[in-house]
């Protein structure tokens, strides 16, 4: 009698979008009323956030607009979940647990608790670990699951920034790019921009390990490349007054124009299309390439359902399981220098 498989439910935790106009405006209040994002005292922020959604509903809805009024995030984070439960074989589930949007963890942990898995996995769609986003959805989650008293053995997936799978479905995709310019350009004549979701300085300075994963994640890239390349770290989507990290990939693309090269942008920190990648590279940096008179201009696709990214989530669930319930990176030992003391395992005191 062949043995009954162990029945795991894998939880993919992504951000969240409006799935129609009129989730905007509360998509935006939930995001800026989190206070991994907006980190002002509870008065403050509870005003501060209702400012803020009002100064960015216009904007947000005319980007919404480019993508039918709704965001395809759930979709594709979908589709991912569903070719992850191929990978994986029999026996595992996989469920989505959006930070500002639904399903959020509340209603995904009853899914969860419904399936009566005999053991869980947290898998983060944020390769590089940020307080802003993998601790926000995780704390999100335990309070989920407190509340409806979910209890499983769960192993935790913190970060995977320079996993040899990811970087090289990150490469195979960018040498794709490359491969096609090959015929409209010479390689001295292009810039690779990684470009990163951006962050406060401040959330830096105090110890969020963010930035350095960026650069990890950058580094592990390049190093599966057949050539080398002209490159840049930069970052976008800038939403406060506060200093933000530099260089912006606006000032990058102003860069490429000075110096007449073709641009080439990654967008290493997103693993799935949505409003950053769908409108703000592909049409709004688009026209502050042409207007600065940037020769070239082609954004490399993000995963969503790649086959070699998929492969390699499915080798990190493998992996951390093997290590065993509780939190886990993709290596053993730890990814972040001390200096970066918010990263989880600095946290929980592991060397």
């Amino acid at each position: 009698m062949m043995p009954t498989p162990v029945r795991t439910a894998v939880v993919l935790f992504n951000l969240g979008g409006p799935d129609q106009v009129s989730a905007i405006r509360p998509f935006l209040r939930n995001l800026f009323s989190d206070p991994a994002i907006l980190r002002v005292p509870f008065f403050i922020r509870y005003f501060l956030a209702r400012w803020i959604t009002r100064v960015r509903l216009k904007p947000a809805t005319e980007n919404y607009q480019f993508l039918g009024g709704k965001s395809p995030l759930l979709a594709l984070t979908e589709m991912q979940a569903r070719a992850l439960e191929a990978a994986l074989g029999e026996g595992t589930k996989c469920f989505i647990a959006m930070r500002y949007w639904h399903p959020m963890s509340l209603a995904t942990a009853r899914a969860v608790a419904d399936y009566q898995p005999d053991q869980i996995f947290l898998l983060p769609l944020y390769p590089q670990y940020s307080t802003a986003t993998t601790a926000s959805s995780l704390t999100a989650w335990r309070e989920a699951a407190a509340t409806i008293g979910l209890v499983a053995p769960t192993t935790t997936l913190c970060c995977y920034a320079d996993d040899a799978g990811y970087a090289k479905s990150i490469a195979g995709l960018l040498q794709e790019t490359l491969n096609m310019l090959e015929k409209t350009a010479t390689p001295n004549t292009i810039r690779v921009l990684f470009s990163a979701h951006g962050l406060p300085e401040s959330i830096i300075r105090r110890g969020d390990p963010y930035q350095h994963q960026v650069e990890r994640s950058v580094a592990a890239v390049l190093e599966q490349l057949p050539m080398p390349v002209d490159w840049v770290i930069c970052y976008q989507s800038r939403a406060t007054p506060q200093k933000w990290l530099e260089p912006s990939t606006e000032d990058e693309i102003r860069r490429a124009g000075q110096d007449q090269v073709t641009v080439v942008i990654v967008p290493i920190a997103f693993v799935s299309d949505h409003v950053e990648t769908l409108v703000e590279l592909d049409i709004e940096y688009r026209q502050l390439a042409s207007a600065e008179a940037v020769p070239g201009y082609h954004r490399v696709p993000v995963p969503n359902d790649n086959q070699d990214f998929i492969t390699a989530l499915a080798d990190l669930v493998r992996r951390g399981f093997a290590q065993g319930p509780g939190l886990c990176a993709h290596q053993t030992g730890n990814l972040c220098p001390a200096l970066h003391r918010q990263c989880p395992h600095h946290l929980q005191g592991s060397p």
